[in-house]
């Protein structure tokens, strides 16, 4: 691994008590900071950052990889109808050529706005596939297993055999945890409670507690979902949840959106991490989820985009910028700070994929998982406060370099691990023979 010193900064470290931002330099060795400071020797590879914010990489909590190539083509359904009607014939259909390249454009499209780490729902068939191209880009990557052995309106090549499923899970996990030097993990992903068997959920579970793995699910995102559940369960998604010990050990649920009182008590009991996508809820017309409310209740809150076809982009700007907007008119202008918001998109990210020793913030000994961004633009300047300035005018475009893991995968906008044009190709034929397989 390179040494990388990194001069001049402004710093916004995102460390507890920190007062933020600073000017200095960092300097990584190994994969990881070692020092932050000032006027360091210039060792290894040297970055002027002049003029340039460091801060942590991003972490989106709630991505699906395997939905890219479906982008602009799901539009105007509520959830339950988008994805019967839409997402899962796509899914289907997937071959080989076409999840891989459905996986290489969202990773382009993720690091080139500045995400380092995100936790990803997986696919039912060819998960490795997902692995690979994460392994490939060089990003930190949580992944799952998808979960599906029944539910109206699945198709065949969807549905897969509980034990199958779990024991595919476990091969995963002795496979890719700990790959691409540490980088890669694995979760089991079952669907939502309408797709998955109580037994399949209830021995999710048990292995989870055993082995240490996340379990990444959705809940209580659409009004008709939920009551879909109660006649299945009886009990409101995350009372079911909690009765089969679903989050006995680690529990990322993406949405909450429709919950009472004892739901969030059962959050705030559980340490469950609530994964929130307001683009997604919003365009699926799903509603705004309570996150002061859950905040105020000191429970664990981070920012994904959720999949391409329902938002329609994996841009974390936008999705800061949304979950601030949303809340003004729902709670008062004061409910969601802009400084709570960027540390919802880093330190609590981080703690949903388990990993807030390790990333989240820019200290000695955590993995050098940053980002540099140019904000003395047009459309941002002045950058009066830094949090208000990230959350309200900066872009995509506006990070100008991306370390993960202490290697250099963006530098000044051009994509290191993955060539751009050659992603684009493999995506647009991929398309072409996907869409003669679908059966929409």
């Amino acid at each position: 691994m390179p040494e990388i010193t990194i001069k001049n900064a402004r710093i916004l470290s995102m460390a507890p008590d920190q007062n933020e931002p600073f000017e200095g330099d960092v300097f990584v060795k190994n994969g990881l900071i070692q020092t932050i400071g000032s006027s360091l020797p210039p060792v290894g590879k040297v970055i002027d950052a002049s003029g340039l914010l460091l801060m942590p990489g991003f972490v989106q909590s709630h991505i699906h990889l395997c939905q890219t190539l479906f982008r602009n083509m799901s539009e105007d359904l509520e959830l339950l109808d988008w994805l019967r009607r839409k997402i899962w014939p796509f899914e289907a259909a997937h071959s080989e050529g076409s999840l891989r390249a459905s996986a290489r454009l969202g990773l382009a499209e993720l690091i080139s706005g500045g995400t380092t780490a995100i936790l990803d729902m997986g696919t039912v068939r060819m998960p490795d596939i997902l692995f690979e191209e994460a392994k490939r880009a060089g990003i930190r990557a949580n992944i799952g297993k998808t979960l599906m052995d029944k539910g109206e309106g699945v198709p065949d090549a969807l549905v897969q055999n509980a034990r199958e499923s779990l024991n595919d899970g476990l091969r995963l996990l002795n496979r890719w945890r700990g790959a691409g030097n540490g980088r890669l993990d694995f979760n089991f992903a079952p669907r939502f409670a309408l797709s998955c068997s109580e037994d399949a959920l209830r021995e999710a579970a048990e292995i989870s507690a055993d082995r240490k793995i996340i379990i990444h699910t959705h809940s209580s995102e659409n009004q008709k979902e939920l009551r879909e559940v109660q006649a299945i369960t009886g009990k409101r998604n995350l009372e079911f949840y909690d009765s089969i010990g679903l989050n006995r050990y680690h529990l990322s649920v993406a949405h909450c959106i429709w919950l009472d009182d004892s739901e969030m008590d059962i959050l705030a009991r559980t340490n469950t991490h609530v994964l929130h996508c307001p683009s997604s809820n919003l365009k699926l017309g799903s509603g705004i989820a309570k996150i002061p409310e859950m905040l105020e209740r000191n429970i664990r809150v981070s920012l994904g985009a959720d999949g391409a076809p329902c938002n329609n982009n994996l841009d974390i700007f936008q999705e800061m910028r949304l979950a601030g907007l949303i809340q003004k008119p729902r709670r008062g202008v004061e409910s969601l700070p802009a400084r709570e918001i960027v540390k919802m998109a880093t330190v609590g990210g981080a703690r949903a994929l388990g990993l807030e020793g390790e990333i989240g913030s820019i200290e000695i000994g955590k993995k050098a998982d940053l980002i540099l961004l140019n904000l003395d633009r047009i459309h941002s300047f002045p950058a009066a406060d830094v949090f208000t300035t990230l959350v309200y005018s900066a872009r995509a475009t506006d990070v100008q370099t991306v370390i993960i893991d202490g290697e250099v995968v963006m530098d000044n906008r051009e994509l290191l691990t993955l060539d751009q044009q050659e992603t684009l190709a493999l995506a647009k034929l991929e398309l072409h023979k996907l869409m003669t397989r679908v059966k929409i």
